[in-house]
C-alpha cells in the first residue's frame, strides 16, 4: 500500500507541467537527457506537501533508497543531496512493485558484465560478491560469462547517452536489490549447507523407511522377513536398492560389508587389495586394543612388509614419528592417503560395478535356471506357480463378493 502511494507521488513528480523540471545535463563529456537536480527534488516535495526542507530531504532519500530515483554520480550513497547533484527517475520496469525475483544468476551476469567493462576493477563489495558467486556457480560460470559478453556487445551498439543511462539504471537497481553477501545472523556457509541438505534428502529419499515404503514389505508391520533376508550383511546377492546406494559415494561403499567384499575382489584383480586391508586395520585399531598396533605396522609399513602399502614420503614421516608415541589415531594420515588412492580407483570401480556385480548376478541367474530345470527344481517351480494361481483366484472371488 505504501509503495503504491509512493508511486502516485512519483507520477506527479514526472508530470511535464506541474512536476520537477528536468532538462539535459552534461555528465563529464556525455549529455544525459531528462536529468534532475537534488535541490529541485527537495524544493518540489517541500512545496507539494507543505513541509520543511529537512523533512522533504528525508522523504526524497527514502524514494532513492526504494529505487524510484537513482543518482548519476555518487552511486554508493542512496540519499538526496541539497545541491546540483544529478538524478533521474527510475523506469517503471525496475520499480519495487514489479516484484522481479532477485536471482543470484542474474546478479552474477551483471557483475561479470561490469567486470568486463571495468577490466577487472570492481568495488570492494562487488568483488566480494563476484568471488562468492564464482565459487558458488562454478559449474555454470561459462554460461554466465557468455551471457555477460552478449549483453556487453549489445550495449556497445547503443548511443553513448542511452548506454550511460541504462548502465546507471541497472547499477541503481542492483545497489538496492542485490542479494546480501550472507543473511544477517546466519553463518556464511548456511546456504551451502542448506543446498547440501536438500541434495542429501533428495538422494536418500527412496532409501529412508520413514519417508518411503520398504520393499517388498515392512517387517515391523507384517510377518514377512524378506526385507531382512535381502539386506543382511553378507547376502549372497545384494538387492538393487543396496547396489544403488553404493553409487552415492565411496564412503557408502566402504560402510557396507557386502560392498567391501565385492570391492576387495576387484582390488585383487588390480593387485592392490592391501590398500583395503590396511584401511580396515586402521578402523579396527580405532575400536580395538593398542597391543595390535605394532603388528599392523609391521604388516603394512615396515620395510619388506608382506602387505606393504605405497604412501608418499611426507605421510610416512608423519606416521613413523607418531609411532614413537603411539595412540589409536596414529595411522590417520596414512589411512586418509590410502582412502584417497582407493577413491581414485573408484573410477575403475565403475568397471567393477558393471563387470563384477553383473557377472555375479548373471552367474546366480544361470544357477537358478539350472536348478529350475532339474527334476526337483521343476516340481518346486510347478508347486509355486500352482499356489500363486490359487491365491489369485481366491483374491478375485473375494473382490467380486465384496462388490456384490
Amino acid at each position: 500500500m505504501f509503495l503504491l502511494q509512493a508511486e502516485k507521488v512519483l507520477l506527479e513528480m514526472q508530470d511535464p507541467r506541474t512536476g520537477v523540471k528536468s532538462q539535459p545535463q552534461r555528465l563529464v563529456i556525455t549529455t544525459i537527457p531528462h536529468a534532475i537536480t537534488g535541490e529541485d527534488i527537495i524544493a518540489w516535495l517541500a512545496g507539494r506537501f507543505q513541509i520543511d526542507t529537512q523533512e522533504a530531504r528525508s522523504f526524497g532519500s527514502m524514494l532513492v533508497a526504494l529505487g524510484y530515483i537513482y543518482p548519476l554520480q555518487d552511486h554508493k550513497r542512496l540519499v538526496i543531496k541539497p545541491d546540483a547533484s544529478l538524478y533521474r527517475f527510475q523506469t517503471p520496469y525496475f520499480w519495487p512493485t514489479q516484484q522481479w525475483p532477485v536471482e543470484d544468476t542474474d546478479y552474477a551476469i551483471y557483475l561479470a558484465k561490469r567486470n568486463i567493462r571495468k577490466k577487472g576493477i570492481l568495488e570492494l563489495h562487488e568483488q566480494e560478491q563476484y568471488n562468492r558467486l564464482h565459487k558458488w556457480m562454478n559449474h555454470k560460470w561459462d554460461f554466465i560469462v557468455m551471457q555477460a559478453k552478449e549483453q556487453y556487445r549489445a550495449a556497445k551498439e547503443r548511443k553513448k547517452p542511452d548506454r550511460v543511462v541504462f548502465e546507471c539504471q541497472e547499477r541503481a537497481y542492483w545497489v538496492v536489490h542485490r542479494p546480501p553477501l550472507f543473511p544477517p545472523d546466519v553463518p556464511v556457509n548456511c546456504v551451502s549447507v542448506g543446498c547440501r541438505l536438500v541434495k542429501y534428502c533428495t538422494t536418500y529419499y527412496s532409501h529412508d523407511p520413514f519417508l518411503s515404503k520398504c520393499l517388498p514389505s515392512n517387517p515391523w508391520l507384517t510377518d514377512d522377513v524378506t526385507f531382512w533376508t535381502l539386506n543382511r550383511l553378507n547376502a549372497e546377492v545384494p538387492s538393487k536398492m543396496r547396489v544403488e546406494r553404493w553409487t552415492f559415494s565411496f564412503g557408502e561403499l566402504l560402510s557396507d560389508p557386502r560392498g567391501r567384499d565385492d570391492f576387495r575382489l576387484f582390488l585383487k584383480k588390480e593387485f592392490s587389495s592391501e590398500n583395503l586391508a590396511f584401511w580396515e586395520s586402521c578402523e579396527d585399531l580405532k575400536w580395538g586394543t593398542a597391543a595390535t598396533m605394532r603388528g599392523k605396522a609391521e604388516t603394512f609399513l615396515a620395510r619388506g612388509a608382506p602387505r606393504w602399502i605405497n604412501i608418499d614420503g611426507k605421510t610416512m614421516e608423519i606416521t613413523v614419528s607418531g609411532l614413537r608415541h603411539p595412540h589409536r589415531y596414529v595411522l590417520d594420515a596414512a589411512q586418509t592417503h590410502i582412502y584417497m588412492l582407493m577413491k581414485k580407483v573408484s573410477e575403475a570401480s565403475r568397471r567393477w560395478r558393471t563387470a563384477g556385480i553383473h557377472t555375479n548376478l548373471r552367474d546366480v541367474l544361470k544357477l537358478f535356471v539350472l536348478k529350475c530345470l532339474s527334476p526337483t527344481g521343476m516340481s518346486f517351480l510347478f508347486n509355486s506357480l500352482r499356489k500363486e494361481t490359487l491365491k489369485n483366484k481366491l483374491f478375485v472371488c473375494r473382490t467380486s463378493t465384496a462388490a456384490t
